[in-house]
């Protein structure tokens, strides 16, 4: 699923982030780092990022501080961050990422090649025989680029439905399954020596898309097709349980001669947290950290990202969130952290008990509420921004105004009732959301300069 913005694909209602007092333990030291204890493995551990996150210098202290060994661009990559125009590329966003991670030691996983989202309108607007070959320059000119600098890419993207037949793509409709294979060659001859894979969702344990992947990869096997690994996602939800013998499922595929990967791990669950929540989350980390492990074929592990500070998952899962193992302060989380440690092979030290590792506090009085305001990622032409709004206990209701300097339009808006007069955008709260920290998003244009604004709050 991928760091993505699914519009049209999942209908986003909104996110209530209550206020809660939660017990703050600090993580237990470990000897080592992930990347050290999963190197030891003979396996990677890496974290996701994105462009806007590299202007944040507490968090590239924590990214490229030693804990990860390997990233994978979110968004910077992609075929509208690539080639939005036909025939015109733009490499600066992905070559910005690349370079952090050379400064850093890590390897760079390559995200993504042909998907059926975050395509430019001129992709799906080509006549069908005009696909192919606009397939193949794509992956030609942007795989080049980055010949060299990439271990590995995901050539394809998704390309299966939850009951296993294959997503209708623009690809899919002009040259039926055998896009895949074409993909996956012209791929192979732009770069040589980086490892191909076929990445999906939903496929981490046993059932109808996980087989038709099964299928898929051993069937491009017996053609001769150039194919290295399958990658699997791996975005669970604490409320849906554990997927079915994940580590059955990793190793029936490394049994057909490929690599498989974790390559976009986190877990979500219903907001707020609690200590139940998260001992589940814990689990599950460890669950699918120890069924890597466990194969010889498993590469690494990859989260989507590492913070709940730059997280994807509440702007599409309403009401969802707390997916990662540092919080969105970044802080480890010694359930979910110290779980991944073990999982590795790892010891964690005990902290101390002090009568401070347990704390809450008064609500604030009563006063004016806040609004911080930060862009989340941006595309050719469009972004998404955020705006976490702090409402003191004893008001009730809010309203967030900005003035745009650049021409930024809103063009869809959570959690929240939006007008926009010429630049000046205004935001009531829903009738749910009128007290407490308030989290609401949006989906905006732009055109050529991106200015973030200071919002009001009243």
């Amino acid at each position: 699923m991928n760091r993505r913005w699914l519009i049209g694909a999942v209908t986003v209602a909104g996110l209530v982030t209550a206020t809660m007092a939660v017990n703050l333990v600090q993580a237990g030291a470990a000897t080592q780092t992930l990347h050290q204890l999963a190197a030891a493995k003979g396996k990677y551990f890496g974290s996701a990022t994105d462009n806007g996150e590299l202007s944040d210098t507490a968090y590239t202290a924590v990214l490229g501080g030693g804990e990860f060994g390997q990233t994978t661009p979110g968004n910077s990559m992609k075929w509208d961050a690539t080639e939005p125009t036909r025939g015109t590329f733009s490499f600066t966003r992905g070559d910005a990422i690349v370079s952090f991670a050379q400064a850093h030691n890590m390897t760079v996983r390559g995200h993504t090649l042909v998907w059926h989202s975050q395509l430019p309108s001129w992709v799906g607007s080509l006549p069908a025989a005009e696909v192919q070959p606009a397939m193949v320059n794509h992956i030609t000119q942007v795989a080049t680029h980055f010949k060299g600098k990439v271990v590995a890419w995901d050539v394809v993207n998704e390309p299966f439905n939850e009951d296993g037949t294959y997503r209708a793509t623009p690809f899919y409709n002009a040259m039926g399954s055998a896009y895949i294979a074409t993909a996956l060659r012209a791929a192979r001859a732009a770069d040589p020596d980086a490892k191909l894979y076929v990445n999906d969702y939903n496929t981490d344990g046993l059932g109808a898309k996980s087989d038709a992947m099964y299928n898929l990869v051993k069937q491009l096997k017996a053609d001769g097709v150039p194919i290295d690994g399958v990658g699997f996602q791996a975005h669970l939800a604490i409320q849906y349980g554990f997927p079915s013998q994940m580590q059955q499922n990793l190793q029936r595929f490394a049994d057909l001669g490929v690599d498989v990967a974790i390559t976009e791990l986190d877990v979500r669950m219903v907001l707020p947290r609690d200590a139940t929540k998260d001992a589940t989350q814990a689990t599950y980390y460890s669950n699918v950290v120890k069924a890597c492990v466990a194969v010889t074929r498993c590469v690494g592990v990859t989260i989507w990202d590492y913070t709940d500070k730059y997280s994807w998952v509440p702007s599409v899962f309403s009401g969802q969130g707390a997916a990662l193992p540092w919080d969105e302060n970044l802080q480890k989380k010694p359930t979910a952290y110290n779980a991944i440690v073990t999982a590795l092979g790892g010891t964690v030290e005990s902290p101390s008990a002090s009568p401070s590792s347990s704390t809450s506090s008064s609500p604030p009085p009563a006063g004016a509420c806040t609004a911080t305001y930060r862009i989340v990622n941006s595309w050719p032409g469009g972004f998404q921004g955020e705006v976490v709004v702090a409402n003191p206990a004893g008001r009730t209701g809010w309203t967030v105004t900005w003035t745009f300097a650049n021409g930024q339009q809103v063009s869809q808006l959570w959690n929240g009732t939006v007008s926009q007069s010429g630049a000046t955008v205004t935001v009531r709260n829903a009738a749910w959301n009128g007290t407490g920290t308030v989290t609401f998003g949006f989906l905006a244009s732009w055109n050529g300069t991106n200015t973030a604004p200071v919002p009001t709050c009243a």
